[in-house]
């Protein structure tokens, strides 16, 4: 009778561990920007070692909100879902606030923090992943079988992206737009019907892109960038060489040529055409391998969470490794003329305070959620350990009460169905099928 008590204390106990895969590819990014910020940017300040500083030392805050992260439950994040959400607004609605809101080049991005400015949709993509994770737990059902469960998070993500857009913030808000319709596909949506959200926006998006003049130059140039090479296709052609530059195994660190006042916000937007110019393709497919590496662990550690049914973990997993896998897809590829210009920094890379802080609260995300799953699945394992050990006990026949031993039996089956459930909701619903990757 006392064994149940003691099984309990001792699944309580059980710490997790950080997924070492996960882990070796954040610090293996962020250690490549710390070299690369500071050979990009050595010429761009009278003093060659400003932007490192600075970058130093928005990393390091980083990795401090990180650690908070990783040491909080991921529950009592779930529980405070409605007012990231209400934060997600607030914070895209300060921006305007004379006084408070800062304009850069006639965009309204950033609040004014004394020491800094910060660009708040950067804290939006995180509440909103979390908000959407938490949402997808809460009407997960609902959400396969009704539009109206559908149509609820793409009527946040509209007002969201419509407050970026007067901004004007098009890059983020189409970011925004396919982090959403990600999750929503993860988390069992009916597809026939999100087609036709996706049918009616799409035209939206393509009017909105091409309604302001500078966006329009933006799409010409970018298909044809030599045509005007001092003009509207300058950031294009000036990364092209860079990169054409690079070859096979790179000038050498510190060796750029275009970074010397050519090729603009080199230490930001264009780092990667740095890294194609001074590591050549080595260093390209190096880079890519690591964001590979990144985003697929975390698809992998989102998929385990969901076949462990913990919902909340594994979406949030889902959310973030969209949100990095996309906007550093999208980052390369205007290096590399793949894609229009969009303003979009590289993860963990690029120098910018605002983009460092909020990637390494996403970065401490993850590790929890692998921190979550490990724990979980050492509790399962000793929990199926204490089951077959007291299976296999001889019976004693001087006791013949059978009741204690099958309300300490009920008792580990309900102790273990909710360290299985974890946040997710109690009852049963059939999972999307997913092909096991690890």
């Amino acid at each position: 009778m006392n064994d149940t008590p003691r099984q309990a204390t001792r699944l309580e106990a059980i710490g997790g561990r950080f997924d070492p895969w996960l882990l070796g590819a954040m610090l293996a990014l962020a250690s490549l920007g710390v070299v690369m910020v500071a050979s990009a940017s050595i010429y761009q300040h009278g003093n060659p070692f400003y932007y490192l500083i600075r970058h130093g030392m928005f990393l390091v805050a980083g990795a401090g909100l990180a650690w908070w992260v990783t040491r909080t439950e991921l529950k009592s994040i779930e529980a405070r879902n409605h007012l990231l959400l209400l934060g997600c607004v607030v914070l895209l609605l300060m921006v305007f606030v004379p006084g408070l809101g800062v304009s850069v080049k006639g965009a309204h991005r950033w609040i004014n923090l004394g020491v800094s400015n910060f660009q708040v949709v950067e804290v939006v993509k995180v509440f909103f992943i979390v908000w959407l994770a938490s949402y997808l737990v809460r009407f997960r059902d609902e959400v396969n079988a009704t539009w109206a469960a559908m149509l609820k998070p793409l009527g946040v993500v509209v007002l969201l992206v419509v407050l970026l857009l007067l901004q004007p913030d098009f890059g983020s808000s189409s970011l925004l737009l396919a982090i959403t319709a990600g999750m929503l596909v993860l988390g069992g949506v009916n597809m026939p019907r999100m087609f036709g959200p996706v049918l009616v926006g799409l035209p939206i998006l393509a009017i909105v892109a091409i309604a302001e003049p500078y966006r329009m130059r933006r799409l010409t140039s970018f298909s044809d960038p030599w045509a005007d090479p001092f003009g509207s296709g300058y950031q294009l052609t000036n990364a092209l060489m860079a990169i054409g530059r690079g070859e096979w195994g790179g000038i050498g660190l510190g060796g750029s040529v275009l970074k010397l006042n050519y090729l603009p916000e080199v230490h930001t937007d264009f780092i990667f055409s740095v890294i194609g110019e001074e590591l050549g393709f080595t260093g390209v497919c190096l880079v890519v391998a690591l964001y590979a590496l990144l985003v697929g662990r975390a698809f992998v550690i989102g998929l385990r969470c969901v076949e462990m049914r913990r919902h909340f973990a594994g979406y949030v997993a889902f959310g973030v490794a969209l949100w990095i896998g996309m906007q550093s897809f999208v980052s390369m590829g205007v290096n590399l003329g793949l894609l229009p210009t969009k303003g979009l920094t590289l993860p963990l890379i690029s120098s910018g305070g605002s983009s460092i802080l909020m990637t390494c609260v996403a970065m401490g995300l993850l590790l929890r959620v692998s921190y979550e799953l490990e724990r979980t699945q050492r509790q399962v394992a000793l929990r199926g350990e204490a089951i077959q050990g007291a299976g296999d006990a001889p019976r004693v026949p001087t006791d013949p009460r059978p009741a204690p031993a099958a309300s300490a039996t009920a008792t580990a089956t309900a102790s273990l169905s909710q360290t299985l459930r974890g946040t997710g909701r109690p009852h049963q619903r059939i999972e999307p099928t997913f092909e096991r990757l690890a």
